[in-house]
């Protein structure tokens, strides 16, 4: 719509303009400027008012468009558009207005600036209009004088800038809330550290570079110094991280880092920006590398972000605190039972096949802990870890047991023999050079289990059956231990289970006097009859007893039967025979083994003299003076006393004659070959031997006439044997002693 010759003339030059008012310093950036109008005069009159206008540094520049639908495909093709001069009427009485409607609606440009600019005062929009659309300002284009057009622009270009600064503010801190809720989620310092990085290069534009540093002590391993650590970089070398700031980094980056840590406040500068963070005891110091000065619109957001980090720094150290109690050792620092179990399921799921685990048992270290002290015992274990530390990051190493270690590696480097050289040499605990053997269970990759605890199990069983055996201290896993360890469990489960349902029994062996054939007393044997009649031999399942522990209920109830015997044995007048009763170390290792085969003795009523406790030589070497002293114990109650299998063993005589000892008794392996020359001798020393000693010989096995001739000759006292009776139920032996009679 045109406007009059001197309505144009009072638009372009009534008033003065007073430049100051709103012209700063030029910049090279513009604001641009889109004037819709009909008229293509007052494109050229607005552009040429507005020629030399400076608003907030910047220049004005100009879009052009002379139609509603024109100035709507324009807008919604261009971003930068930060102000409209807009005419009301245009092809229609309400294009203008259809325009505002289009770019607050349509296009949700809450952002742009509109003037409405009109020739006919009677077509001006109702007040409700101008508040619902966010318009600017409207104006009659005759009143419109070149001074108030200036001043309207100028406060419109504020408008939009104060506006601009609001939403950026918004998602910037838009963006400091999600920055923060991830690096919530990040527990490690490494990954933290390279966390912030990232979201500081994501925040900003403008950083090229960055770099995370604090003290090393604490957070990373093997650093004992006070020296700035590189914990994570953005945009410089990976190799960087976990090394000291002073070797890796240029010397004006690490003196920038010192002086922000040692001055604790920021730095900025036109090229970088120094950030200090501190909470608590937790400090640390953030490099950004900038390709353009930081905007001072920035910095509080900054602000806002940083004291987010700062508080993620911290529950970081939390979170590692809890960490190393949960799956580090405290003693040695490496990882523990948990992390260990942790590092196998790893183990289970790599897809190479050249690892092993291993277990490593120090061999004796009670005794160690016991005899020079727990202290000493702590250094040796110390020791201990450090050496085996020198195999290197390749291995995983942790402590899972009081004085066990586990391992996991390559085969060819875990092997018995290099693990058996790590303990050559004697270690040093405090002022001691202390000698150390271990045990080795390993288990292959392709032979573990499914989950880290099973591994763990698999590991265990080997290393148990390698401190087991005499010959070898290592052993590999494989399924039928596994197997064989689920029968000795399921084993021991029904004998404890037939043990309460009283389906063992004692069975006796019948003892003769050579001389004269007379039966002068019995050995009780254990025999375990199953719920399906089937019976289990001894030797399979008094290991299995021990093994448990369930020996110690069982010699009590055979010491209580043995007694019940001998009191039936009398009511049927054969009151001069005995039972002799085997009796196993670990009952020998109760404090009160002693007073409970006395008191068994006097609960049942029977003659101390008719029971017969049989030891074996393992018994005697196992602790010879505890042994003594017991025997001595119960000879004093006259109890009778037989050294079981002599010649087998390892007893020392000198522990022989301090023996209160009634009977030696010769093993059926020298019986069987007594009548050759060449193996004969053993049992004629044995025999001897008890003469000297003034001890009654008894032999056992004897299953030919032949046998017991030798026996004769050599002058043996007493025997026992299938030549003479097999073992036998309670009744059955009286019965045989009838018969006997």
């Amino acid at each position: 719509m045109q406007v009059t010759e001197r309505a144009e003339e009072e638009f372009l030059f009534s008033d003065d303009f007073y430049e100051d008012d709103v012209v700063d310093e030029k910049s090279e950036d513009t604001w641009k400027v889109l004037i819709v109008d009909d008229d293509p005069e007052i494109h050229s009159v607005t552009q040429l008012a507005l020629s030399d206008v400076i608003v907030l540094g910047r220049s004005l520049e100009y879009l052009h468009a002379y139609s509603g639908q024109d100035a709507c495909q324009l807008i919604e093709s261009r971003d930068d558009i930060v102000l409209v001069l807009l005419d009301v009427v245009m092809e229609t009485d309400d294009a203008g207005l259809n325009v505002v409607k289009y770019i607050r609606d349509e296009l949700d440009r809450q952002d742009i600036r509109i003037v409405l600019r009109t020739g006919q005062p009677g077509y001006a929009p109702e007040e409700s209009v101008i508040k619902d659309y966010d318009i600017n300002d409207y104006k009659t284009k005759t009143e419109l004088t070149r001074r108030k057009l200036v001043t309207t622009v100028y406060a419109a270009i504020r408008s939009y800038q104060q506006i601009y600064t609001i939403n950026q503010s918004q998602q910037g801190l838009e963006k400091v809330i999600g920055a923060t809720s991830e690096l919530l989620e990040l527990h490690n310092f490494t990954d933290y550290a390279h966390g912030v990085l990232e979201q500081f290069h994501s925040l900003l534009d403008n950083v090229t570079s960055s770099v995370f540093s604090a003290r090393g002590q604490g957070v990373i391993d093997g650093a004992d110094d006070l020296s700035l650590y590189v914990l994570a970089q953005c945009g410089l070398q990976a190799a960087f991280v976990n090394q000291k700031c002073s070797q890796v980094l240029e010397p004006a980056v690490t003196e920038a880092l010192n002086r922000c840590f040692t001055q604790k406040q920021h730095y900025f500068d036109e090229s970088y920006v120094v950030l200090y963070l501190s909470r608590g005891d937790f400090r640390t110091v953030i490099y950004l590398e900038l390709s353009s000065p930081m905007p001072e619109m920035v910095k509080p957001l900054l602000e806002v972000f940083l004291t987010n980090v700062v508080t993620g720094y911290e529950n970081v150290h939390l979170f590692q605190k809890l960490n190393n109690a949960a799956y580090k050792d405290w003693l040695t620092d490496l990882p523990n039972r948990l992390a260990f179990v942790n590092e196998l399921e790893y183990f289970t799921r790599n897809d190479q096949n050249d690892f092993v685990a291993v277990l490593i048992d120090i061999s004796h270290f009670s005794d160690i802990n016991d005899g020079l002290g727990q202290d000493i015992g702590n250094q040796l274990l110390k020791a201990v870890a450090t050496r085996l530390k020198g195999y290197g990051n390749g291995v995983k190493i942790a402590r899972v047991g009081a004085d066990v270690f586990g391992l996991i590696g390559l085969s060819s480097i875990l092997t018995p023999e290099k693990l058996s050289k790590t303990f050559i040499n004697p270690f040093s605990a405090g002022d001691q050079f202390l000698p150390v053997s271990a045990c080795f269970g390993f288990c292959r990759q392709e032979d573990a289990g499914g989950r880290g605890v099973e591994v763990l199990n698999q590991i265990n069983i080997a290393l148990n059956l390698a401190k087991k055996d005499r010959h070898v201290h290592y052993m590999y896993y494989a399924k039928e231990m596994e197997e064989q360890t689920l029968w000795r469990l399921g084993m021991i489960r029904q004998l404890r289970h037939d043990f309460n349902a009283n389906r063992l029994q004692l069975w006796y062996q019948p003892q003769l006097d050579l001389s004269t054939g007379r039966v002068i007393g019995a050995e009780a044997l254990l025999r375990w009859q199953t719920e399906d009649g089937q019976f289990i031999s001894p030797a399979v399942f008094v290991p299995l007893a021990e093994y448990s522990g369930l020996i110690l209920d069982i010699g009590d109830w055979v010491i209580n039967q043995a007694c019940l015997q001998i009191k039936e044995l009398e009511k049927n007048g054969f009151d001069d025979v005995g039972i002799s009763v085997n009796v196993s170390i670990p009952q020998f290792k109760r404090t009160d083994f002693v007073d409970s085969i006395i008191e068994a003795t006097k609960t049942h009523q029977v003659k101390a003299s008719k029971l017969e406790l049989e030891i074996t030589e393992n018994i005697l070497m196992d602790d010879p003076q505890v042994v003594i002293d017991c025997l001595t114990r119960l000879k004093q109650e006259r109890i009778s006393i037989a050294l079981d299998d002599f010649g087998t063993g390892y007893s020392s005589m000198s522990y022989l004659q301090k023996l209160p000892l009634d009977r030696l008794k010769v093993d059926r392996s020298f019986v069987k070959s007594i009548g050759e020359k060449e193996h004969s001798f053993i049992a004629e020393t044995i025999i001897s031997l008890g003469k000297q000693l003034d001890l009654k010989v008894i032999a056992e096995g004897i299953e030919e006439l032949e046998q017991q001739e030798h026996l004769i000759k050599h002058g043996c006292d007493e025997v026992q044997g299938f030549y003479y009776a097999k073992p036998m139920p309670g009744k059955e032996f009286i019965a045989y002693l009838r018969k006997q009679q």
